[in-house]
Formats: structure tokens, C-alpha cells, sequence
């Protein structure tokens, strides 16, 4: 999942709150600490707190307790991706035409 995609589980509306610690994300929608998806004073769930958990006064093990529901992935630039597919359709047009010619003589 995505930072993007975490951010729609943010216990706001009844939708779940997942939060993101370490790559790992974990589903406190059940805990009555999360209500609305928001720890006190100001934690809000569907966000990555890898950072805030630095800082918290109880260990990672806390968080550790909940559901494992997925892991952090990292979004790929969009410029990337585009160019990965230009790279793959060179490629195949390369072979393609090699293809042609060795099969003409």
C-alpha cells in the first residue's frame, strides 16, 4: 500500500484506521484509543508515524499488538514509470525487427 492509498484509512466516517510503523501497516480501528482515528493528543490514523513512535511514551511493542494488514510500499514517479515503459517498447521493436530481417534472408 501506498502512502496515497494509507491515507484513505484514516478512522474518519466509519471508514478503518491503519497506521504505518516501519513498513508495516496495522489496523487500530478496534482499539478505543484510535477513536475516529485519532490518538490523543494529535496522532491521526492513515499516516505513516515511524517518526512520531520515536517520541512516544510506550514501546513499539503497543503498536505491535495489532492486525498486520499490509506493508508500505513506496509510489513510483510517474516520469519513471513512463520511462520504463518506453524503455520495454524499445526492446520489444528492437527484437521485433531483428526478428524480420533474419527471418527475410
Amino acid at each position: 500500500m501506498t502512502l496515497a492509498e494509507l491515507a484513505g484509512y484514516d478512522g474518519r466516517e466509519g471508514r478503518c484506521a491503519y497506521i504505518a510503523v516501519n513498513g508495516t501497516i496495522y489496523d487500530v480501528t478496534s482499539s478505543p484509543r484510535w477513536q475516529n482515528g485519532l490518538h490523543p493528543p494529535d496522532h491521526q490514523a492513515g499516516q505513516d508515524l515511524t517518526e512520531e513512535l520515536t517520541k512516544a511514551p510506550h514501546v513499539r511493542a503497543v503498536v505491535e499488538r495489532f492486525p498486520v494488514v499490509g506493508t508500505l510500499e513506496q509510489a513510483l514517479p510517474e516520469k519513471a514509470s513512463r520511462g520504463n515503459g518506453k524503455l520495454i517498447f524499445g526492446i520489444i521493436a528492437a527484437v521485433i525487427i531483428a526478428l524480420v530481417i533474419f527471418l527475410a534472408l
